[in-house]
């Protein structure tokens, strides 16, 4: 765990450069961080002041320039950094979600099924999730689990969807004896 203790803007404004910088492996616009997370860019250019001091972000000049996260940065936020991460499908209302990679799926109160929760953790932004809709997570690499769901909460920093659970299933293997 990451001993930098970051505001919970900081958070926000890291997670959002990490997410749009993930899409499209180039320096991010502070204007393009500024829209995901619907601030000012004089806002977002005093944030990333803070974090390159912090050694969390490094600035590219030139007219592609912009900001990138350094390994300090996935660090900070406890994200994983993977060149090739397994690619598990997340859709929204149906329609596959692109540019987005389920990290996680953390389930609870799985004795209770009224009240049967999982939190998804996501690489990418939770942005256009909103309270109700259906979310189906899966198949998953190994055991081929699937997710289906309403979305109950979510948390923006920390790319989180809280889904109220309607079903989950994974094929079941015939005995080899």
């Amino acid at each position: 765990m990451s001993s930098i203790e970051l505001t919970s803007s900081q958070k926000t404004i890291l997670t959002a450069l990490i997410n749009l910088h993930r899409e499209n492996e180039d320096a991010v616009k502070g204007e393009d961080i500024a829209e995901e997370v619907d601030r000012n860019p004089g806002t977002i250019r005093n944030q990333m002041q803070s974090l390159k001091a912090l050694q969390l972000v490094e600035g590219v000049p030139g007219p592609k320039g912009g900001y990138k996260p350094t390994a300090k940065a996935y660090e900070a936020l406890d994200v994983d950094q993977m060149d090739e991460p397994a690619y598990v499908p997340l859709y929204h209302d149906g329609e596959e979600v692109e540019n987005a990679n389920v990290d996680e799926v953390d389930l609870s109160s799985v004795h209770h099924p009224e009240l049967c929760r999982a939190e998804i953790h996501i690489q990418g932004s939770v942005r256009q999730f909103h309270e109700g809709d259906s979310v189906t997570v899966g198949p998953t690499p190994l055991s081929k689990l699937v997710v289906e769901g309403t979305v109950d909460g979510k948390d923006d920093t920390g790319n989180i969807l809280i889904l109220r659970i309607q079903d989950m299933r994974a094929p079941v293997e015939a005995p080899t004896h």
